[in-house]
């Protein structure tokens, strides 16, 4: 098909002919074509006849506030798109429900915020979001996924303590978007890698996004997004806490991915298996703590109920002059 660039904009094109042209020009080393979002290939799509027995319920959720604090700010907008997962074949199978509603939060919406989501007062003056609908939608689910989670789970929790009943992941801090060659874990940029674009910061619009996001497959692993996730949220992780750390190892603990928590005043780390928490605690002794007796740093074991709210696990002190290699 020859065009005629100069009068693109009068072209009369089938859906068809615009994806062919669409294709030739992505094969062109110069450019890189991308697709809007289009949830309609969820919605028609027939639940898979390969689907097994031991088919998985999830949700992925996002919300609108009225501010960034959970405490004194409220949601504003939920959405939430339900799936099936399969997980002999490490997949999303089937949406079987999308769940997006408004909510009066009882005062003004700053306008700062407005600004991003683009909620106004009059959408959502007397509109309430139906109790009984999140708690259907929740029904058997297995696992609920936010990209953000630790900002999430807060706000929904206090409006909803269903919530806190329910295993949690993140898809930003659940999967090493950096080890798997990724520069960013901003959904918007991950959606761009899979060719697609949207308008982002309304929630169930960022629900259909996390979705295609999470069907991917990550080039370092070889296995799906989404199958990552509820493999790790199945694992118990532990937050170690570097108490009493050596001012002088402050450039250490950074460089291996410990935060500095200023409310504590202590670097600590998240890390996974038990194998890895080993690890990470011989490492300590030997490059933090160092051979003095009675040095000791906290564990905080963590669930994937616990995992990115604002409650925490169970707590106990390790003497890491017990520690041995073997």
């Amino acid at each position: 098909m020859k065009v005629d660039m100069n009068n693109i904009d009068q072209l009369s094109l089938d859906s068809k002919e615009w994806d062919h042209l669409a294709q030739a020009l992505d094969k062109h080393p110069h450019y890189k074509v991308l697709k809007r979002l289009a949830p309609e290939r969820w919605l028609d799509k027939e639940r898979s006849s390969r689907g097994s027995a031991s088919t998985l319920k999830g949700v992925i959720l996002d919300t609108e506030t009225t501010g960034m604090n959970a405490l004194t700010d409220k949601v504003i907008e939920l959405g939430m798109v339900v799936f099936e997962y399969d997980p002999q074949l490490g997949q999303i199978t089937h949406v079987s429900q999308v769940f997006d509603e408004l909510e009066d939060p009882g005062f003004p919406i700053p306008a700062e915020t407005t600004a991003i989501h683009h909620i106004t007062d009059e959408m959502v003056k007397g509109h309430r979001i139906k109790d009984q609908e999140v708690m259907e939608a929740l029904k058997g689910v297995s696992l609920v996924i936010a990209h953000n989670a630790a900002f999430d789970r807060p706000f929904v929790e206090n409006r909803w303590p269903v919530f806190a009943e329910l295993p949690w992941a993140c898809s930003i801090k659940d999967i090493d978007w950096r080890v798997n060659s990724f520069g960013s874990a901003k959904l918007e940029y991950l959606a761009m890698t899979q060719g697609i674009f949207y308008e982002a910061h309304r929630a169930e619009t960022d629900c259909w996004a996390l979705l295609e996001v999470l069907n991917m497959v990550l080039p370092k692993t070889q296995q799906s997004a989404i199958q990552t996730l509820f493999e790790s949220s199945a694992q118990m992780q532990s937050k170690v806490y570097a108490i009493g750390s050596p001012y002088e190892t402050k450039d250490i603990l950074k460089a291996r991915a410990y935060r500095w928590s200023a409310e504590i005043k202590c670097w600590s780390k998240t890390v996974g298996s038990s194998e890895k928490l080993k690890e990470e605690l011989l490492w300590l002794k030997h490059n933090v703590y160092g051979p003095r007796k009675g040095a000791k740093v906290e564990i905080e074991s963590l669930s994937a109920l616990e995992r990115h709210s604002e409650r925490g696990g169970k707590k106990h002190l390790q003497d890491l002059s017990a520690l041995t290699e073997s």
